[in-house]
């Protein structure tokens, strides 16, 4: 059995993506930051649909705590899949940005992706088998006003995402990032009415949680061993 760690686990595509990883067979760890109990409860269910989960919690931007924590998990194994899903808004237009927006959102989807994946490198290298998936955003693509903070991290993500491939395409081991684009959520159904959805999207609805993790659950499958140092876009024919 795989074992896979999905940062962000707790959140809407994080947990889709969870139950994905679960139903394929793989062992998933379901991250949390300060959110724990969440993580512990989506751990619980996929346990109780028949699946293999189990909740683990720390702040991706601490480099000291992340790796306290991976260490801990690697005694069972090496992680083979990784999906860095955790990533934070904190919205502003540049003229009134704070330098403290810029750093958190830089931290927590740039910064977060080195923390969690060097450590994980080499145990993964030591198996001759791998999949990281890198989740980004149609922000990272064509931008978006007020956004330039999040688009900046995400653009970072692709960069990394290409030269991480390069390193790791001899080793059995692929690296792909994702970029949806509008997605069905809480925190989204507030800032994207219907209309506006209609306007900006030519499919003229929000994409779901479900068809993300489906198509990360295939950059994760030994059907994609030749799919590696790509940006796909999930976005409804937005870009």
């Amino acid at each position: 059995m795989k074992r896979a760690l999905v940062t962000g686990g707790s959140g809407g595509i994080g947990a889709a993506v969870c139950r994905r990883i679960a139903q394929d067979g793989g062992h998933v760890y379901v991250h949390a930051n300060n959110r724990l109990s969440l993580a512990e409860e989506l751990a619980a269910r996929i346990v109780a649909g028949g699946g293999s989960a189990s909740a683990v919690a720390f702040d991706v931007v601490d480099p000291e705590q992340t790796r306290i924590a991976l260490e801990t998990l690697l005694e069972s194994g090496p992680i083979q899949i990784l999906v860095n899903n955790a990533g934070i808004h904190d919205d502003a237009v540049m003229p009134g940005m704070k330098p403290e927006q810029w750093s958190r959102v830089i931290d927590v989807s740039l910064n977060g992706f080195f923390n969690v994946t060097q450590p994980l490198l080499m145990p993964m290298i030591s198996t001759r088998w791998g999949r990281i998936v890198n989740v980004s955003s149609v922000a990272a693509l064509v931008g978006n006003r007020g956004q330039t903070n999040y688009a900046a991290a995400k653009a970072g993500l692709h960069g990394a995402t290409k030269a991480l491939a390069l390193e790791l395409a001899s080793r059995g081991i692929t690296v792909n990032a994702v970029a949806p684009g509008i997605i069905a959520s809480p925190m989204t159904e507030g800032v994207f009415p219907r209309e506006l959805i209609e306007r900006l999207v030519p499919m003229k609805r929000a994409g779901t949680p479900q068809e993300v993790a489906d198509l990360i659950g295939f950059l994760v499958s030994d059907r994609a061993a030749y799919i590696s140092g790509q940006i796909v876009s999930i976005n409804g024919a937005m870009v």
